[in-house]
């Protein structure tokens, strides 16, 4: 925590996460409008006191459509990650641990899939898929875990010939408890910093399926899927593009600068 607080990325970069976190969360508080409720005779108004961000060609108010896409789009990303995590701890920490036929076995499947460009994957597995939050969640965590598999797989080779991993054989622990409570906490540094650069990842695929129109559907709003609504009116409402674009650009911006000083904090290079 003493490096955390001394680490000016990670604190630049958990400042603006916590702003848009509360944003998010706070939506229906901070909303003067419902995202979806149409005002007659305010289409495309630009920013005013009424209308902080403006509004859309149906009149929606952008500042609270910004603010209920922040939840889906934060949310994607955090969730996507979660199971991106368990799945590469899990089939990492067995491959390392176990090698031999088992470790051939994962890291095969692992390069199998590595061969395959990620967002080409995505769109091949949303496409036969119906498009919702939930799939959209599932597909972005189930192509994104072979990076943070390789990762562990390496800490835990290093791992599991150290002292207190012998101690704990010949005490009899069993292997899975091995596993769970000596090895994996002793390799989550890099998995930490991985998933913090990760969530920034997904948040940019969930806004690029959104744009296409295969990611989350109208009228749930969502950043991407704004920024696809404004195509129509892009020489004529500069703030629906404007708005949407920085608010994605800050929040990776944000997850990268803790995830570097995260990094810096959790691994260090001497």
């Amino acid at each position: 925590m003493k490096k955390l607080l001394k680490n000016k990325l990670a604190l630049s970069g958990a400042a603006i996460i916590l702003i848009m976190s509360v944003f998010a969360v706070f939506a229906p508080f901070v909303s003067p409008y419902q995202p979806d409720e149409i005002e007659i005779g305010s289409y495309l108004l630009a920013p005013t006191s009424e209308h902080l961000l403006g509004t859309d060609m149906l009149g929606r108010d952008l500042f609270s459509r910004m603010a209920y896409g922040a939840r889906i789009s934060l949310s994607v990303g955090l969730i996507s990650v979660s199971i991106a995590v368990i799945i590469g701890v899990f089939l990492g920490s067995i491959a390392g641990f176990y090698g031999g036929r088992i470790d051939v076995f994962i890291m095969r499947f692992v390069d199998i899939m590595l061969c395959f460009p990620n967002i080409f994957l995505i769109l091949a597995l949303v496409a036969l898929l119906e498009p919702s939050i939930m799939i959209i969640m599932a597909v972005i965590g189930l192509t994104s875990w072979m990076g943070i598999s390789r990762l562990v797989r390496a800490e835990i080779l290093s791992l599991k010939e150290r002292d207190f991993v012998l101690a704990a054989r010949a005490s009899g622990v069993s292997n899975l408890k091995i596993i769970a409570r000596h090895l994996v906490p002793n390799a989550i540094g890099p998995v930490i910093v991985s998933a913090t650069l990760g969530v920034a990842a997904a948040i940019l695929v969930e806004s690029s399926l959104s744009f296409l129109g295969i990611g989350v559907q109208p009228p749930t709003p969502s950043w991407g899927n704004i920024l696809m609504d404004a195509k129509s009116s892009l020489g004529i409402a500069w703030w629906m593009t404007l708005f949407p674009g920085l608010s994605i650009f800050i929040t990776v911006l944000g997850y990268n600068l803790l995830g570097e000083g995260l990094r810096d904090i959790l691994i260090p290079k001497n």
